[in-house]
C-alpha cells in the first residue's frame, strides 16, 4: 500500500504541537491552562509513536500509546482533584499564588 503521507511530516506536526504546548506551560500562569498543555505534549508524543508504529509496520508503539492515554487519563483525575482542593483553599487559579507546599 503506497504511503500518502511521509513520516516527516507527522514528525514536524508532533514537533510543532509539542513547542506550543511547551511554550504554554513555561509561560501561562493559570493551572487549568497549563494541565491542558501538558496533555497537547503528551498527544504530541503519542502522535510520533502511532506514525512510526504504523511506518515500521509494529503494533509495539500503539501498544504504549494506548497506555499513555490510559495513564494521562489517571493523572488528569488526580491533577484535578488537587486543583479543586487547591482553589477552594487559595480560592485562585493562578500558579504563582499557590505556594501552600513551601515550607
Amino acid at each position: 500500500m503506497p504511503q500518502l503521507v511521509p513520516l516527516s511530516w507527522y514528525v514536524v506536526l508532533a514537533s510543532v504541537l509539542f513547542l506550543i504546548g511547551l511554550g504554554a506551560v513555561l509561560r501561562r500562569r493559570n493551572v487549568l491552562v497549563v494541565l491542558m498543555c501538558i496533555e497537547l505534549m503528551l498527544n504530541a508524543i503519542n502522535l510520533n509513536l502511532v506514525a512510526f508504529a504504523h511506518f515500521l509496520e509494529d503494533v509495539r508503539g500503539e501498544i504504549i500509546a494506548m497506555f499513555v492515554i490510559t495513564i494521562t487519563a489517571a493523572e488528569v483525575a488526580v491533577a484535578l482533584a488537587i486543583v479543586i482542593a487547591l482553589v477552594r483553599h487559595k480560592k485562585t487559579l493562578k500558579v504563582d499564588h499557590m505556594t501552600i507546599l513551601k515550607g
